[in-house]
């Protein structure tokens, strides 16, 4: 992917943006423009720190403590006691790609002008994501409404000069890379702490890196499918277009589209289809499963596109009106359900994907070698392997309950509905990595068993997919240590290997 530099505006960011920067270390630049407006808004703010109206925030104190005034000499340490508090995290930090998506997307949404931040304050988060400087943020501790307002604390103590960074490989204390660095810790004006620790940015963040790696996941797991069905002997007429555009899904023409061209030019499957007139369904429903996780694929895609350019922090400032608007973007139900629907769609992925596996090393079933070995018995084979797939396909099964549907009042009850929506992101993404750990088994199972049919020639995209899994894992003729043999199976899904070797062949999947 290429780097390049990321210009934001707050408005047009893209999902691939969010990859190029925080996995790739794109540069990102601010553009002057959209500066203007939060100049005026920061002024503004300035105006009413001043002054004497009641505005949420700038001269309250917050949550259930809205309806405490603070004094005007006491509204800077307002912000400052804000963040402290608030940083209260718990758990394993986030990886550094991770902190790198919340980076980008708190500057984005800042960027519109409707916050209240300095530029100074901005152009300073924006020097750590381009210097790269990775608070150290832990991964526990929001419910997802008001916002991410616990992570998000962590990243914004940094700040002060508070906290822990990972900078050039090391965790240290933020004060010895700013001296590191020249940089001097900013003290905050008012507004600032409540701009910068509250919204939906930390599930947002997730779910961009999240939902990028499912397409590809899903695209893996038509491959996988049609290894399988070669191996199996499979039949073709399942995947005939006239049967799919009887039921038009866009998801369900995708993949059937991708099977026939994945296939296409099979000696194996021009041979055997005479047998029989139908398989099992992981592998004759394959459109139809792996085309529904799709299409929940392209929903959540569509709500992550919307919420990373949107302004979800609290109150918001409208400077032509002159007002501050208290209202409720902060929650993140949108991304809490849309990540819930995206553990659901990977899941399944991973559910039908085993279940070829297990028709792979049942002999009575495939007509193969029984668990794919020669002199099994002596060689228990591929036997373990797909008990590690049931193993995490089950787990699965339990991640992929609803987190949304468990909002718990925080707040002495003034924030009484949350969406659990950076759980569901977190375990979205959990679900995600196991779905690719159960496919990772296949695409070696598989590859194992279509070398029992190695006089006939597979299909060009099963060929090319084959070929690749072979550069890294031998056939197997009696049992070897298999732990890393699907180690580095995963480690080709990781490099997109096995997908670029494909459409080298086939051409870009859909």
């Amino acid at each position: 992917m290429h780097n390049g530099v990321v210009k934001l505006d707050g408005c047009s960011l893209t999902i691939e943006d969010v990859v190029r920067v925080a996995r790739y270390n794109a540069k990102v630049e601010l553009d002057e423009g959209a500066l203007e407006a939060v100049e005026k808004a920061s002024a503004l703010v300035a105006e009413w720190a001043s002054g004497n109206d009641v505005i949420y925030g700038i001269n309250t104190g917050f949550g259930d403590l809205a309806t405490v005034p603070i004094s005007r000499k006491d509204r800077r340490q307002l912000q400052e006691n804000l963040l402290k508090s608030h940083a209260c995290g718990i758990g394993e930090p986030f990886d550094e790609e991770t902190v790198r998506a919340i980076m980008l997307l708190r500057i984005n949404t800042l960027i519109r002008g409707h916050s209240g931040i300095r530029v100074s304050t901005l152009q300073r988060l924006t020097d750590y994501l381009n210097s790269g400087i990775h608070p150290v943020i832990p991964s526990q501790g929001s419910v997802g409404s008001s916002g991410d307002l616990c992570p998000l604390s962590h990243l914004a103590i940094t700040l002060l000069g508070l906290g822990e960074v990972f900078h050039q490989g090391r965790r240290q204390p933020v004060r010895r890379v700013l001296r590191k660095l020249g940089m001097t810790p900013l003290s905050l004006e008012a507004k600032e702490g409540l701009a910068l620790n509250n919204g939906t940015t930390v599930m947002t963040a997730i779910a961009a890196l999240a939902v990028y790696d499912g397409y590809n996941t899903a695209k893996i797991a038509d491959i996988a499918a049609c290894i399988s069905l070669e191996a199996l002997h499979g039949v073709p007429y399942a995947f005939d277009e006239r049967t799919h555009v009887l039921r038009p899904y866009h998801g369900q023409l995708t993949v059937a589209s991708n099977v026939r061209r994945i296939v296409s030019g099979s000696q194996i499957i021009e041979k055997f289809k005479k047998n029989r007139v139908q398989d099992a369904y992981s592998l004759r429903c394959v459109p139809q499963v792996h085309g529904a996780s799709r299409d929940a694929l392209d929903y959540v895609r569509d709500k992550v596109a919307v919420e990373i350019n949107a302004v979800t922090d609290n109150p918001l400032i409208f400077v032509d009106d002159r007002e501050a608007i208290s209202g409720g973007n902060f929650h993140g139900q949108p991304i809490a359900l849309a990540m819930d629907f995206f553990g659901i769609a990977m899941a399944e992925l991973a559910n039908i994907s085993e279940r070829r596996v297990a028709r792979l090393v049942d002999g009575a079933l495939s007509g193969l070698p029984p668990f794919l070995i020669n002199e099994s018995g002596l060689n228990s084979g591929f036997m373990i392997p797909q008990y590690a797939a049931a193993s995490v396909v089950s787990e699965n099964k339990v991640l992929a309950h609803p987190s949304s549907v468990d909002s718990i009042p925080t707040s002495a009850n003034q924030e009484d509905h949350v969406s659990m929506g950076t759980y569901g992101a977190r375990k979205g993404r959990m679900i995600l990595n196991n779905t690719r750990k159960v496919l990772a088994i296949e695409l070696l199972t598989a590859a194992q068993a279509l070398d029992f049919s190695i006089l006939l020639e597979p299909g060009k995209g099963t060929r090319a997919a084959y070929d690749s899994i072979r550069s890294a894992v031998p056939f197997l003729k009696h049992d070897d240590y298999i732990h890393p043999l699907i180690r580095r199976v995963i480690e080709l899904m990781d490099r997109s290997e096995v997908l670029h070797a494909v459409e080298e062949a086939v051409g870009v999947l859909d």
